[in-house]
């Protein structure tokens, strides 16, 4: 048996910072709908899309040898597949609540546009994940034309 090891540094921690892209070649797939409510256009129709999204989590390595486990990345993202996402005081919410449907809404405080999904899964992401992660970055294609990263 060939034993292979990293030699300096000790541990897997001192070997720096590294990057994880989950949905690089193959993206994140969710099927979300959506509205921009004070848009002047058919964008303020409900409508939906399936959108493509892909995440670079920058940190150091954990005992386990990631930066994180890729599983907990597409469950965070999973949670917005096959929801409906308004901004606050959307009349849709209430519509959504009195139809029994209120766990397929996702309510933000923004316009749901591709921007606002990238920032607010970032902000989701870098507040669950663990704390050897120093950076979360998230691109959401919501078309084959119109993508929004950071």
């Amino acid at each position: 048996m060939t034993e292979i090891t990293l030699g300096e540094p000790d541990t897997l921690a001192e070997a720096g910072e590294r990057v994880l892209t989950v949905g690089g070649d193959r993206p994140i797939r969710i099927s979300a709908g959506h509205r921009i409510r004070h848009h002047d256009g058919k964008c303020s129709r409900p409508h939906g899309h399936n959108y493509q999204v892909r995440v670079e989590v920058r940190g150091t390595l954990t005992d386990e040898g990631w930066v994180v486990d890729k599983g907990d990345v597409t469950s965070i993202v999973d949670e917005w597949d096959h929801r409906f996402l308004v901004e606050a005081g959307d009349p849709l919410e209430a519509a959504f609540e009195a139809s029994g449907d209120a766990d397929a809404l996702v309510v933000l405080d923004h316009p749901p546009t591709a921007e606002v999904m990238a920032v607010v899964l970032e902000r989701e992401l870098t507040d669950r994940l663990p704390d050897t992660v120093t950076d979360v970055s998230v691109a959401v294609a919501e078309t084959g034309e119109l993508r929004a990263e950071f």
